[in-house]
């Protein structure tokens, strides 16, 4: 991983590419991260992407409750031949919760954006299938929210047809 003063260089070249591009950085437990203004979030990535760091290993969303911008999408990028990650963040606000895909850069971002939209409603703007991945099309809210009830509603699947036909 980059230390932490690689952090702070690589944060400041992406700020010098296209200015307030980096919000912030953090270096954690040997642990690099990027917080990035959304709308810089494509330029960041492509930034990282082309310093070695091409294989992204995963998406995925948290909700930051109570604080705001709520939402979060993090992506960690993996550099395979430096045997290096970092990470890369993003928030949104619950209000307008978009960022945009980057299903062109990495195919693999296809499955884990829908999951994000799925469990979160972060809209991943030019997604080429945006729909739910997990629960039904039909299915309202988003259970990862942490203000979504626990418990939530019985949702039927096909495993369990017959159980929620005998709850009606």
């Amino acid at each position: 991983m980059p230390d932490a003063t690689g952090l702070e260089l690589l944060a400041q070249e992406i700020g010098e590419r296209r200015d307030g591009a980096v919000l912030s950085t953090v270096f954690f437990r040997e642990h690099a991260a990027l917080l990035v203004d959304p709308p810089a979030l494509r330029d960041a990535l492509c930034f990282v992407r082309d310093r070695g760091y091409r294989f992204l290993s995963s998406v995925h969303g948290v909700d930051y409750w109570p604080e705001e911008p709520r939402l979060g999408v993090h992506y960690e990028l993996l550099d395979m031949e430096e045997v290096d990650r970092i990470s890369v963040k993003v928030r949104v606000p619950i209000a307008e919760p978009q960022v945009d895909s980057v299903v062109d850069l990495w195919a693999t971002a296809d499955h884990q954006e829908r999951e994000v939209y799925d469990m979160f409603g972060v809209v991943f703007r030019g997604h080429p299938d945006l729909r739910r991945i997990l629960m039904p099309e039909d299915y309202e809210g988003f259970p990862q929210r942490r203000d979504f009830p626990i418990g939530g509603e019985p949702v039927m699947f096909t495993h369990n047809e017959r159980d929620m036909n005998y709850i009606e």
